[in-house]
């Protein structure tokens, strides 16, 4: 990776820290272009895959689910399990985002799978991943299945004193109790 291209990503990560997404979008634009010319594989899929959060924060769904489908391919070639499995389930997040949930529950179940496959897994990635696939199948009406991954995504954020997840999935919980 050259020096401009570090350059790029430093700049664009400090950007999206301070919430300036429309300068990071443009320097992550200009990083993934050297990268492309420089055949950056691994490093191409993380710009990528920042670049799919920059333009889902920017609501540019489409640029988003693009970004992120060039990057899955990357990843399913490098060995990456753990970055396949989360940019897989932001996939997820977009495609349910645009209504199309069956692809979306198809892409939930590879990065959960892919998830529980893996032994240095993050608890909260997965809990994340276990929350997206929970609120698809409450949409859904599969309210027992819900339930599950509600009970399993709570007990994960409790774990790991997450509050704001507890307090979610508690809340998720009594809704489908009560309908």
């Amino acid at each position: 990776m050259s020096l401009r291209t570090d350059q790029l990503i430093s700049e664009a990560s400090a950007a999206k820290r301070e919430g300036r997404f429309q300068e990071a979008r443009h320097a992550l634009l200009e990083a993934v272009a050297l990268l492309r010319q420089e055949e950056a594989g691994i490093s191409l899929a993380h710009a990528l895959r920042s670049l799919g959060e920059i333009e889902r924060k920017l609501r540019e769904s489409s640029s988003a689910r693009a970004h992120y489908e060039e990057s899955v391919a990357i990843y399913r070639h490098t060995g990456d399990v753990l970055a396949l499995a989360h940019t897989v389930r932001h996939l997820g997040d977009v495609l349910h985002e645009a209504g199309n949930n069956e692809s979306a529950e198809n892409y939930y179940n590879e990065a959960l799978a892919l998830y529980r496959a893996h032994p240095e897994a993050s608890p909260l990635d997965m809990a994340n991943a276990i929350r997206s696939m929970a609120v698809l199948k409450a949409e859904a009406g599969s309210a027992e299945e819900a339930r599950k991954l509600w009970e399993e995504a709570g007990s994960l954020y409790a774990t790991l004193n997450i509050a704001e997840g507890v307090r979610e999935s508690s809340a998720r919980l009594a809704r489908l109790a009560n309908s």
